[in-house]
């Protein structure tokens, strides 16, 4: 009779055992889904700081070039001004 008692204490631990077990699985996939996601959002940030320090780099040499050419469209103004003067 003990040992039959001893059984059932076992397949009761058994079971409970099994319980916790598939309870960690599943708290391991929510973890690991988790984890997928922080992983993703961050290589997101990641593209988003090159790309924002590529379109950084793009508007100054635009900016730049913006004001050679309006450097340049004054020094025609004023050539065109001289000969419209020497006329």
């Amino acid at each position: 009779m003990q040992v039959y008692r001893q059984h059932c204490k076992i397949a009761e631990e058994y079971h409970e055992v099994k319980k916790e077990i598939a309870l960690l699985e599943e708290r391991k996939k929510e973890l690991i889904t988790r984890l997928e996601q922080v992983e993703k959002e961050s290589m997101d940030a990641a593209q988003l700081a090159k790309e924002y320090a590529e379109l950084t780099e793009e508007n100054r040499t635009l900016k730049l070039a913006q004001t050679q050419c309006v450097e340049q469209l004054e020094k025609l103004r004023i050539q065109y001004q001289k000969r419209q003067g020497s006329s």
